[in-house]
């Protein structure tokens, strides 16, 4: 919808009665028709997405009606007008906003406290439809608790979302493993174990790969024995061949990852090899899992993008999706590593590998480069994905994907999904006091804009 230019109260010279208009629409009929102090008569708006009689009154009545039009225009700025003081001076003065609820004079409940007023109105002339959401705010002690989160919301019941899902944390491997300065082990071991209050069910430990090409990952064995193990919580490492497979075992995984990608240029760049070749060794390492009754999961890289080939197509990622879940990973993970996806994007991709893999077998990782994680995750799950990756305070990148941000952000994601009605398990409040401590470590401010706005960092 086109947005109206929204008009202006009309303030004459103070020995002169004002004229306040509360039908912000730009029509002729509407700015004609203004009301005096003293009067109030309605004016037919003549904005083509109103069309409603809107109601024009005295600012100072103690009550205010609501216009009729229930059009669910933009929010436009509180109206500057004019108000006397006690002793009958004229003063500059401010309507100010005020919430939704009890008081609300524009839900015609009487007046708010100290006589203001909420001038709020769509460029219409109308008031917003929509309630306001309930936002975090600073030094509550709390994570924000909104009512509605204890239901689980029209649209997760009727099937148009997942009514669980599994949030599975990358931050301690992904999320680190791009950071310049080596993170002392003790910090990412106390991470972890943060991690594991939260109620998250997948922490993703570290990687066993070699340590000349991600020098970050070296005390792999460090962190896995360093680390509390919680009951119900898996913990499972990257591994890149057999060789790491092998020293993970040794370390105590009990879950391992394999990691290709849809492109051949970016398989070169990450693990020296071609994609058939990077095929072959997993079927090293998914034979010794077998034998060691280890799960395996599965990560496709740049399946929207890749930053040395560009577009990818989706049979592509279909094709290789379908190999590795059919060498015997229980789960494929999706990953847009550069963060170029889009929700267009994101569907048809996904719709192309759900035609070769279960859905249920399916997850995302969503980088956030360009902003779009969330609508793309916002779109798996409407497709019917139920598993998705994300990274506390938004940390990560990839050492060979130049300009790629870090993975949505665990408290983000989290809170979307509260918001949405759906069950994750994960406490919101701990999972962004994890994300200040890591934060503080790494000296550097959090990517999540849940914790930004309850003024964390």
């Amino acid at each position: 919808m086109t947005l109206l230019p929204r008009a202006r109260a009309v303030v004459k010279a103070p020995q002169q009665r004002s004229q306040a208009l509360f039908c912000s629409c730009p029509s002729t009929t509407c700015r004609e028709r203004g009301a005096e102090h003293g009067q109030s008569r309605g004016a037919t708006c003549g904005a083509a997405v109103c069309g409603a009689v809107t109601q024009t009154t005295n600012i100072h009545q103690p009550r205010l009606q609501r216009t009729a039009c229930e059009c669910q225009g933009p929010a436009v700025t509180p109206l500057q007008t004019k108000k006397r003081d006690k002793k009958g001076q004229q003063s500059d003065g401010l309507l100010a906003p005020q919430a939704h609820g009890a008081g609300d004079p524009w839900r015609g409940a009487g007046p708010a406290p100290n006589k203001q007023r909420r001038p709020y109105k769509c460029a219409a002339g109308a008031l917003p439809a929509l309630p306001l959401q309930k936002m975090p705010r600073c030094d509550t002690g709390s994570a924000p608790r909104d009512g509605a989160w204890a239901q689980v919301s029209s649209a997760a019941a009727s099937g148009a979302y997942p009514k669980r899902v599994k949030v599975v944390e990358v931050g301690p491997r992904d999320g680190l493993q791009n950071e310049k300065n080596v993170v002392p082990t003790p910090v990412k071991i106390n991470l972890i174990n943060m991690l594991s209050e939260t109620g998250l069910q997948v922490i993703e430990a570290t990687s066993f790969v070699s340590p000349k090409w991600v020098p970050q990952m070296a005390d792999h064995t460090e962190v896995m024995q360093g680390i509390q193990k919680f009951p119900g919580i898996s913990y499972p490492v990257l591994t890149p061949n057999l060789k790491g497979f092998q020293a993970a075992v040794a370390a105590g995984a009990k879950e391992v990852s394999i990691f290709g990608a849809a492109s051949e240029l970016f398989t070169q760049k990450n693990i020296n090899c071609s994609i058939e070749e990077s095929l072959e060794r997993f079927e090293e390492v998914m034979k010794a899992a077998r034998e060691a009754n280890i799960p395996v999961r599965g990560y496709v890289s740049c399946v929207l993008g890749c930053p040395y080939e560009g577009k990818i197509s989706a049979a592509k990622v279909a094709e290789v999706s379908k190999k590795m879940y059919s060498m015997g990973c229980y789960e494929i993970s999706l990953g847009d590593t550069i963060g170029v996806g889009t929700p267009g994007s994101m569907r048809e991709m996904l719709a192309v590998v759900m035609k070769e893999v279960p859905v249920g077998a399916l997850a995302v990782h969503c980088h956030d480069t360009y902003g779009q994680a969330l609508a793309n995750i916002l779109v798996a799950l409407q497709m019917g994905v139920s598993v998705v990756d994300a990274s506390v305070a938004g940390l990560g990148g990839c050492p060979y994907a130049q300009g790629a941000s870090g993975n949505v952000a665990t408290e983000d994601l989290v809170y979307m999904l509260n918001g949405l009605g759906i069950h994750t398990g994960v406490d919101l409040q701990k999972l962004m006091d994890t994300g200040t401590f890591i934060c503080n470590a790494l000296n550097r401010k959090t990517n999540s804009k849940v914790s930004q706005a309850s003024c964390r960092l």
